[in-house]
């Protein structure tokens, strides 16, 4: 007979449900490390230049990448899925030919805003259906269609350049929408927007299921998730933002070149990546995104302020891209040990 007494019985010990924090986890956090970088980059800026911290200066620097936030948002939840799209600043100049010509072919200046949106979301469907529906991998579908939207604009608009925009059109463009602080239509888009995106990412079951198809879409899948559908919607979501973007942009500029916004795919994603959002899926936040955000940002309005040529600015991006790869791996190594 078997007689277990309570005195010798062996006692479950409680299980913490979370592992205490030490400092260092706090300190080698991804955002805690952009947050001292942005501080890095203040300093650096205003040592170097005494106009860096004008609140008028550091307003118009928020034109400057605006546009580009706007659409590193829904990008960041395409790499979260393990997607990208490519052809966004491509997207853009589709859409600000578009609102060129409605411009032209006198539609009010209240509708052109809705003419870049309305582009950017049929170029999105594009590229989601020969993602989702296909299967084509969205590296070669989006490096393909950026050829080809960007390719639609410059046949269309040659050595020209559309300029006859309505004042009403471009007041919203550049001018402030508030006063104090003097904050632009498009920064505060931004802003909302990214409220708006942290709030699903981060606190509802959609985001959940966005975590969950970025670490694992085939067991998501067996899961009930529709992983297919969710990927088409944020090719929509994307080329959408990046419609919207390009109205703001040509609002902004109050014209139409053939090669606007050349390049914005790479600081897009820089921002994206230098954000803590892992190119391989499952991991991010749209906090370190806007922090990436206003670093990117501020680099590039300090580095105008110099002024450094642009060409060296795109070394600058590229190399920081790189960087941004790097060093969350280094992070796991080290912590590891």
């Amino acid at each position: 007979m078997n007689d277990t007494s309570p005195s010798i019985a062996t006692k479950r010990q409680p299980v913490a449900d979370k592992a205490p924090w030490s400092l260092a986890d706090f300190v080698l956090r991804w955002e805690s490390i952009l947050v001292l970088l942005l501080i890095a980059v203040v300093i650096g800026n205003t040592w170097r230049s005494p106009y860096f911290l004008d609140i008028y200066n550091l307003s118009d620097a928020t034109q400057n990448f605006a546009e580009k936030a706007i659409v590193a948002l829904p990008m960041a939840l395409l790499i979260l899925v393990r997607e990208i799209d490519l052809s966004v600043a491509a997207i853009i100049a589709l859409a600000s030919l578009m609102t060129g010509l409605a411009a032209q072919a006198g539609v009010p200046a209240p509708l052109l805003f809705l003419v870049g949106p309305l582009v950017g979301m049929a170029c999105g469907l594009f590229n989601g259906t020969l993602v989702t529906r296909i299967g084509l991998p969205s590296i070669v579908v989006t490096i393909g269609t950026m050829s080809l939207f960007r390719g639609i604009a410059q046949v269309v608009l040659g050595d020209q350049v559309i300029a006859t925009y309505p004042s009403g059109y471009t007041d919203y463009g550049q001018s402030y929408l508030i006063k104090w602080p003097p904050l632009y239509l498009s920064f505060i888009i931004f802003l909302v927007l990214a409220v708006v995106f942290a709030l699903v990412l981060h606190r509802t079951a959609f985001g959940r299921k966005l975590y969950a198809i970025g670490n694992n879409p085939v067991a998501a899948r067996f899961s009930g998730i529709p992983v297919e559908r969710i990927r088409f919607w944020l090719f929509v979501l994307t080329g959408l933002l990046a419609g919207l973007a390009a109205a703001l942009l040509t609002a902004r500029i109050g014209s139409t070149r053939p090669n606007i916004a050349l390049g914005w795919e790479l600081e897009i994603i820089t921002m994206v990546i230098l954000g803590g959002v892992s190119i391989a899926g499952g991991s991010g936040t749209i906090h370190g995104v806007m922090l990436a955000v206003f670093i990117i940002g501020l680099i590039i309005f300090g580095l105008s302020l110099l002024n450094v040529p642009g060409i060296v600015i795109s070394v600058l991006l590229g190399t920081l891209l790189i960087l941004s790869l790097a060093a969350p791996l280094l992070l796991r190594r080290l912590l590891r040990r």
